[in-house]
């Protein structure tokens, strides 16, 4: 048993056996502290366990957790591949009790574990304990046997550990293992302790107190234990090893790199291979627990370790990008125990390869400009700041690169000059924010933003965390708390809460403090990068620097998921029923319903709408995963993702692919793929359904789809059931028959419609017929004339009693004035064709519209019609076209 994957099993497994939960490793990206840029230790996901702020089932607990140290204080980057256990990455095995048991059986656990379980040689073992506690100090010399000088007694903190400043607290007992003589170094304690002899192996930390205040500390009620266990040291002890990258798990990354590049890891060469080998596990991991290189905040770490890995290839001679290539050999050595490995493989793949290819780019133009400023400079020189911020600035050369290259000829860089020059282009940046359009209104937010950096956006898989107020912003001003009732925007060092872009509603939910609870009800994007909650606090005083919890609405946000997923599959759909041309114009992600804006020349029909709807419940219910990866806007187009209208894209862009596709040149190809930076469903099944629900224009070329997604989809689909339900009941038959009734019920209407409209005009003619309609005509200087006021006739009917009215006279002049239920009135003048030389019907029916309070008309020479407001005035109307045709 010596392996890295048995020696954990075995440990996890041993305390399995002896009552602990076995607790999975939480993300590299802490939940609940945000005070830590990465976890460092395996007690950071049970930090709110030992407060007693959160509860768990279990009172005991065992875990592998992955931990990295690459940033802020726990920064062992620089040391990386020079040294025999510097790590940025590295697995921390623990067992914890949480107010369970306590120091006897923390120790006698520990100690069967590595002797009876692991067969580590006692004597090669020695102990330090905090210099009062004498309990540990019995209870070793009680279960290990050793003697005095075995148990050494450490006056310092490095024996006492302490949450913070205040807060729970208590002594160490730290294990070591003697390497043996032939390795310089001295115990712990003694002036030779920083030598490799003796190496600590295992730290128990016994939680005994609660530092109150700087001078009062208080025994806690409920001792608890948290221990860490380095599994790459203790593998190198169970390897015979003296160097952990002697062990199985990097020789074999290492054998890879050196299969790869053709370089064998001696000399000079093997620190760059173990920077490689150690490099490659970190930058996995996070990137598998969802952060992606940036120039901000963890990402910009990422970016570090990614680039300083690829430096150290290029050193090897690698031409091509290599970490990718070496990904499988990772995979197939941690996959097992981390399936995150397995399950992001792509996405790391794709990542890597991305920075790799633009970082050699920028590699070998800084190379080259960096030999030429440094040609003239010795080993023991200094590098002025101006011109590695010009590296920097103009060039992308990053500035720990710029170190890292100088290192081996002894030169250095004044980072005062550096520092100087950065903030003077700062300086420059906010001038020309102050009157730059749009900008001009936000430079709040872009001076935050360069004070603050970026916010963390920690959203795309999770819903809680925790964060610190950076700063509060009440009426347009900074300020340093609010109270109860004030509407505050706030801004967070990293937040879950996704602010507004790309069509999809800003998160909503709560932040919250032991004295104080917020309500956010948006969340925005400003200045480039920082995200603005836009709250009202409920409740307490918020103060810039508090630590707060922070939770999204799950319900809404699962809604708005769900609705943005469907809006890419519905896209893809209109593609392949209505043509290419199609492309999105705007889009609207709500938590109730979705909408989206789409280049098309025409309606489209509701043929046309089942095909698209059908087309994305077919992805639906495949429930395939929905993936997520890393690329440059070039090579994502190249691969066929779509861009959408109105974004803006960095160099590197999240490209969302879901679904496999059934028809066509989709078929057993990836159905939906889009550049986009919102959140989305884990598999498609979580939409449910989708149905569309309108379809209208919006402007030239621009129709709009409006469709509804799972729970709201079923409940409108729900309220249709029960309206035909409803109308079944009143049309007394079967919900099927609806519509054959329906149509059978309309073509009654309009047959009865017609014998009506037949009716009125006969009554409007006098009931008679044309004879009847001849004999009401009288004599103007030798032309007949019919003129008739009429009600309850439509009046696009007058035309045709006009038609009549002529037939009936042969010869003549017939006028007709309908007045409507509302007083208003309409007038018809029909002329026979024998006269229209004599009289034009548009100037007679513009003689009646004047008399009707109205203005012009319009029609021909033999049939014209036109209106007025006063329905009273009919009958002036009449004798008014009499005049007129009198003369």
């Amino acid at each position: 048993m010596s392996g890295v994957n048995e020696i954990r099993s075995t440990f996890l497994d041993y305390f399995k056996k002896n009552g602990h939960e076995v607790v999975a490793s939480s993300p590299l990206v802490p939940r609940n502290d945000p005070t830590l840029m990465f976890t460092n230790a395996g007690m950071v996901q049970f930090k709110n366990v030992f407060t007693g702020l959160e509860q768990r089932p279990y009172s005991t607990a065992a875990t592998a957790q992955k931990c990295v140290r690459a940033g802020g204080k726990h920064n062992d980057l620089d040391n990386v591949g020079y040294t025999a256990r510097h790590h940025t990455f590295f697995e921390m095995l623990g067992n914890f009790s949480f107010g369970d048991y306590f120091k006897e059986q923390a120790i006698e656990l520990a100690w069967n574990l590595i002797t009876k379980e692991y067969g580590i040689d006692a004597k090669r073992l020695l102990v330090t304990v905090y210099h009062t506690d004498d309990e540990a100090f019995d209870l070793w010399k009680k279960i290990a046997g050793f003697s005095d000088d075995r148990i050494i007694r450490i006056p310092t903190s490095d024996n006492f550990w302490a949450m913070g400043d205040t807060g729970p607290c208590g002594p160490c007992s730290e294990i070591f293992y003697d390497h043996g003589d032939h390795i310089w170094g001295g115990p712990p304690g003694s002036p030779d302790e920083d030598g490799d002899r003796f190496i600590e192996i295992w730290n128990l930390v016994f939680m005994q107190y609660e530092q109150i205040t700087k001078e009062e500390r208080v025994s806690l009620p409920r001792p608890s234990i948290d221990t860490g266990m380095g599994l790459e040291r203790v593998a190198a002890l169970l390897q015979g090893k003296h160097d952990n990258y002697d062990i199985d798990l990097f020789r074999a990354l290492i054998a890879d790199s050196e299969e790869a590049t053709g370089v064998k890891a001696e000399g000079d060469r093997r620190a760059s291979h173990r920077v490689i080998a150690d490099h490659l596990r970190s930058s996995a991991f996070l990137i598998a627990d969802g952060v992606l290189p940036s120039n901000e905040g963890r990402g910009y770490v990422l970016r570090r370790i990614m680039r300083r890995a690829m430096r150290h290839a290029e050193l090897l001679g690698a031409r091509e990008p290599l970490m990718w290539k070496l990904l499988p050999a990772l995979v197939s050595q941690m996959g097992r125990a981390y399936p995150e490995l397995v399950r992001a493989e792509a996405l790391i793949s794709e990542t890597l390869k991305l920075e790799e290819t633009r970082f050699r780019k920028t590699l070998e133009r800084g190379l080259g400009l960096l030999a030429d400023a440094t040609a003239d400079l010795d080993k023991g020189d200094t590098l002025d700041g101006e011109t590695a911020f010009k590296l920097y600035d103009t060039y992308g050369f990053p500035l720990d690169l710029t170190q890292d290259a100088l290192r081996n000829r002894g030169i250095g860089v004044d980072l005062t000059s550096f520092t100087d020059a950065m903030e003077r282009q700062k300086a420059e940046a906010r001038k020309s924010w102050a009157g730059s359009g749009d900008a001009a209104t936000e430079t709040i937010w872009y001076e935050l933003k360069d004070k603050l950096g970026a916010t963390e956006f920690l959203g795309y898989d999770t819903e809680t965390a925790e964060g610190v107020v950076l700063a509060i912003v009440r009426d347009g001003k900074v300020v340093d708390s609010a109270a109860t009732g004030d509407k505050v925007q706030l801004v967070l060092n990293q937040t879950p809460f996704y602010g507004e872009s790309g069509g999809q509603m800003g998160d909503t939910g709560v932040i919250s403090t032991d004295h104080a609870r917020v309500q956010v009800s948006d969340t925005q994007k400003r200045g480039e990068g920082l995200f603005v909650h836009s709250a009202v606090v409920e409740n307490g005083t918020i103060n810039k620097g508090d630590a707060v919890a922070l939770v999204v609405d799950h319900a809404r946000r699962s809604r708005l998921r769900a609705n943005h997923s469907a809006t890419h599959l519905l896209h893809e759909a209109l593609r392949e029923v209505l043509g290419t041309h199609v492309a999105q114009k705007g889009s609207l992600v709500a938590p109730e319903r979705l909408r989206f804006d789409v280049s098309h020349p025409k309606p489209m029909t509701a043929a046309e709408l089942k095909i698209v709807e059908d087309m994305a419940n077919e992805i639906i219910v495949q429930n395939t995963p929905v993936t997520t990866r890393l690329m440059s806007v070039d090579d994502a187009i190249a691969e066929g993702a779509m861009a959408l209208f109105g974004e803006k894209y960095g160099d590197e862009v999240r490209v969302v692919s879901m679904g496999q596709g059934l028809h066509g040149s989709k078929a057993n190809r990836p159905y939906s793929v889009e550049l986009c930076g919102g959140t989305h469903v884990g598999a498609t099944g979580e939409i449910g359904l989708v149905r569309v629900v309108g379809e209208s224009a919006v402007g030239a070329g621009v129709r709009r789809v409006e469709a509804l997604t799972g729970p709201a989809a079923l409940a409108y689909l729900a309220e249709q059931d029960e309206r035909v339900k409803t109308l079944a009941s009143t049309l007394k038959v079967q919900p099927a028959d609806v519509l054959g009734r329906v149509e059978a019920l309309m073509d009654e209407r309009r047959k009865l419609e017609r014998e009506l409209a037949d009716a009125r005009k006969k009554l409007a003619l006098g009931g008679g017929g044309p004879a009847g309609s001849a004999d009401a005509a009288r004599d103007i200087g030798g032309i007949k004339f019919l003129g008739k006021v009429v009600t309850d006739v439509d009046p696009k009917d007058l035309k045709s009693l006009a038609d009549d009215g002529k037939q009936s006279l042969g010869s003549g002049i017939v006028t007709f004035v309908g007045v409507s239920a509302d007083g208003k009135a309409s007038a018809v003048v029909a002329v026979t064709d024998d006269l229209t030389t004599k009289h034009s019907a548009v100037d007679l029916v513009r003689v009646a519209s004047a008399a009707l309070g109205g203005k012009g008309g319009g029609g021909r020479p033999d049939m014209a019609q036109a209106g007025g407001p006063d329905g009273d005035k009919a009958e002036a109307a009449i004798e008014a076209v009499a005049a007129a045709i009198a003369g």
